[in-house]
């Protein structure tokens, strides 16, 4: 063995010994973090500082051979694996306790075929990456709403964003991925090769290798009309009804996700509004600019709005607008489900609990997945809720580890009181480690094909750190 098990305050964890474990560590073009190396606290931080644990080694890999090795050695030596992209996942499963972490953070290349409208993404990237990329060639790709978030979580598990209603889902867009498998072999996965294992990326999250690489399809997308619009508290009854009937009939070059929130405290809010409660809605319209002011003449009637944000921005501004409101560090914890339709009933309970927000941080967002996210029916990717309007998210959100018990407990109560009004599943990109019950639920009768490819690629569950899937 090349580990050694210690117990450090009353907590087991493995400790990499040097003289036992330098064939690998040699064999590597990346870093090998362990404990005790200066920076192994800093390298085992994930997004989401309520989640603190401790592997017992972390690989920063340089490249595909690096990450061979990594789940070779961890294979035989019966050592869990994490794999880490951007590690926001808000469960904390880009990391584990006294395993190997398959760090993909060095692994950030990126490369645009403009005459193709392609762009080739290696695993360790952020939606900044890629958007920085793109952009000089005037295009863009579905993704998420912060750009530090990573590439691979937030596709493997779907891909909501500004650009659903428009282009679709991430994976919608997604044309062929390189993975590494629990075998050490690598595969390529599209429409024609290994086609069992592409459906079942494409929604099913990190349950059957490692991604190294993503390919995309870009679409035209540069200067978009964007930004938010917020309204005092007290119209958010008001707002959610018009929201409801507005979205699912707007133009689809036009997308908007909704919010209970907390003013910012800061620039480019005004002093006046800063900390106060509001509802808004985030908009990202993609259509000619010319069209932009009589698309929006309803919802600039709409209310007494306190602030009005909207206007021409490049994509990468706006998809990078809330990165500092967000960043690393802070204490999350998140609930979430899919939503149908907006009742009244709903709307007076989302009234009832956004009045209630603990923190400026936490808040309520509703995206929408209408549009050209409908086209692709339920079974044609592993992602199953197609026909849902929405997909919601509550999450508490704080710097202090102090205000835990108030934030989670907003979140609980704000949840349970919404979800039975829910579609029954969540969007898994949004879940907490919640159990086998919700993540069946998640994949719906999509499950047991999914369980199926599950034991053709990985049979032992090696790549179990994730929403998981057993084999079947």
């Amino acid at each position: 063995m090349a580990v050694t098990a210690v117990d450090t305050s009353k907590k087991m964890y493995i400790v990499c010994e040097d003289e036992r474990i330098s064939e690998f560590r040699e064999a590597l073009r990346g870093t090998l973090i362990c404990p005790g190396d200066n920076e192994y606290e800093s390298a085992r931080r994930v997004y989401n500082a309520m989640i603190d644990r401790r592997p017992a080694m972390i690989v920063r890999c340089a490249d595909v051979a690096d990450v061979i090795r990594s789940v070779n050695y961890a294979r035989m030596h019966d050592i869990p694996v994490a794999i880490r992209g951007g590690s926001h996942n808000g469960a904390g499963l880009a990391t584990c306790d006294d395993g190997l972490v398959i760090d993909l953070s060095k692994m950030r290349g990126i490369r645009v075929d403009p005459a193709e409208r392609t762009v080739r993404v290696e695993g360790g990237c952020t939606w900044g990456d890629v958007d920085h990329a793109t952009y000089a060639f005037g295009m863009a790709t579905p993704s998420g709403i912060i750009s530090t978030t990573g590439v691979g979580g937030l596709t493997l598990g779907g891909g909501l964003g500004h650009l659903t209603r428009k282009f679709g889902l991430a994976i919608d867009n997604l044309l062929e991925v390189d993975m590494v498998l629990a075998d050490g072999r690598f595969v390529k996965a599209n429409a024609k090769e290994n086609a069992d294992l592409y459906w079942a990326v494409r929604g099913g999250g990190g349950n059957f290798g490692v991604v190294t690489s993503f390919l995309f399809r870009l679409n035209p997308v540069s200067t978009v009309y964007a930004g938010p619009i917020l309204w005092p508290l007290d119209q958010t009854a008001e707002v959610m009804r018009f929201y409801r009937d507005f979205i699912t009939n707007a133009p689809e070059d036009l997308n908007g996700f909704f919010a209970l929130m907390t003013v910012p405290p800061g620039p480019p809010f005004p002093e006046a509004l800063r900390l106060k409660k509001v509802c808004g809605i985030v908009w990202c319209y993609t259509g000619p600019l010319e069209k932009a002011e009589s698309v929006f003449k309803p919802i600039r009637k709409l209310g007494t709005p306190l602030l009005d944000m909207v206007g021409p921005i490049p994509f990468p501004s706006l998809q990078s607008m809330f990165d500092a409101i967000y960043p690393p560090g802070l204490q999350w914890y998140w609930r979430a489900d899919f939503v149908n339709e907006l009742s009244d009933e709903a709307i007076a309970l989302h009234v009832k609990h956004g009045a209630k927000l603990p923190t400026w941080q936490c808040t309520m967002h509703l995206y929408p997945i209408d549009g050209a996210a409908h086209r692709t029916g339920k079974n044609d990717t592993a992602f199953s809720y197609r026909e849902a309007q929405w997909a919601e998210v509550i999450v508490g959100v704080d710097p202090n580890p102090a205000n835990n018990e108030k934030t989670i407990a907003w979140a609980r109560e704000y949840w349970e009181a919404l979800h039975p009004y829910s579609a029954g599943g969540a969007y898994v990109n949004m879940m907490m480690e919640e159990g086998q019950e919700r993540i069946r639920a998640s994949y719906r009768d999509n499950y047991k094909r999914l369980t199926e490819v599950k034991k053709k690629y990985d049979p032992t569950n090696f790549f179990r750190i994730n929403q998981n899937i057993e084999p079947k």
